[in-house]
């Protein structure tokens, strides 16, 4: 199982390291990640294997949009089957 992790927000130091550092915590391992600086806007997104998570997916989705309003930036994850879903026509 997958999900897509996306970070906009503010450029600043560390946004890579908060967000993977989370990761490991649930033992969710990135698989990819593609990210750019725009002036000053941030953007991310991660592709990660949630198969081997120690949590429900609920909790980590909750935890990064926490992680995301404390570091002033919006963090969201998704599954991959309902990422799919909204992109197929």
């Amino acid at each position: 199982m997958r999900a897509v992790l996306t970070v906009v927000g503010k450029d600043q130091v560390g946004i890579l390291a908060k967000v993977a550092n989370q990761c490991a915590q649930f033992n969710a391992n990135i698989t990819e990640v593609t990210q750019t600086v725009l002036q000053d806007l941030f953007c991310m997104i991660m592709l990660i294997d949630i198969s081997a998570i120690n949590c429900e997916l609920t909790q980590l989705v909750s935890t990064m949009a926490e992680l995301g309003e404390r570091s002033g930036l919006s963090i969201h994850v998704m599954h991959e089957d309902i990422f799919n879903s909204m992109h197929r026509i």
